[in-house]
C-alpha cells in the first residue's frame, strides 16, 4: 500500500465528515473479489481492489448507471486531492453519471458550502492538506478519464453478484432464488 495511505490512517481524523467512515467492512454483494475497503459514505464505499494496484475504486449499490463499482482516483493521493477539490466525496462518486454541469452546480450548491464550512469538515480537510497535499485542480477531467477506458470486465465478483442482478454465473452454477431474494431485501430495506 501507499506511503500517503498510511499517513492518512495515521491521522486518526473522523472521516465521516467527507464521506469517508472507516469501519464497516462487510462486503455488498457488488463489492468486488479482493476489495479493501477502507471508507464508507451511507452506503457507497472506497476500496483498493486486487489486481489493480494502487487505483481507487467506488462501490454503489444503488448506482443509476451501468456499472456498480468505478475508479475514481488513480491512487489514494489523488482520492485525496480530490475530496479537497470538493469537500467530501459525494460529488467525486457522482462523477460516474453526471455531466461537467451537474459536477459545478454540485459543488456551488448551498447545502453543500454550509456542510462544508462545518469544523469538523474543515478541520478534516485541513489535516489533509498538512500531509503536502494540494486539491486536484481539474477534478471532474481527471476522474471521466480514468473512467472512460477502464476495463470493467476485469473485475470479479461472487454468485451473489450475479443472483442478486438476474444474470448467468460465469461458472456455470445454479442460482439459489430464495437466498437472493432474502439477500436484496436485507441490502436494499433493512440496511438504510
Amino acid at each position: 500500500m501507499n506511503d500517503i495511505f498510511e499517513k492518512y490512517k495515521e491521522l486518526n481524523i473522523d472521516g465521516s465528515w467527507i464521506g469517508l467512515e472507516a469501519g464497516g467492512n462487510d462486503p455488498w454483494f457488488c463489492t468486488p473479489i479482493g476489495a479493501e475497503t477502507f471508507g464508507w459514505d451511507n452506503g457507497i464505499h472506497f476500496c483498493f481492489i486486487d489486481g489493480f494496484g494502487e487505483t481507487v475504486f467506488a462501490v454503489d449499490a444503488e448506482c443509476c448507471c451501468e456499472h456498480l463499482v468505478f475508479p475514481i482516483a488513480r491512487n489514494f493521493c489523488d482520492f485525496l486531492r480530490l475530496i479537497l477539490a470538493a469537500g467530501n466525496t459525494c460529488p467525486i462518486e457522482q462523477i460516474m453519471w453526471w455531466d461537467k454541469k451537474m459536477f459545478e452546480d454540485s459543488l456551488n450548491d448551498p447545502d453543500n458550502a454550509e456542510w462544508n464550512s462545518k469544523p469538523e469538515v474543515q478541520k478534516a480537510l485541513k489535516a489533509i492538506a498538512e500531509l503536502g497535499i494540494t486539491p486536484m485542480e481539474e477534478p471532474f477531467e481527471y476522474v471521466k478519464d480514468i473512467q472512460k477506458d477502464f476495463p470493467y470486465d476485469k473485475l470479479q465478483y461472487t454468485n451473489e453478484y450475479y443472483d442478486t442482478l438476474g444474470l448467468e454465473r460465469p461458472d456455470g452454477t445454479e442460482r439459489d432464488e430464495w437466498h437472493s431474494e432474502v439477500r436484496i431485501s436485507r441490502i436494499f430495506y433493512e440496511d438504510k
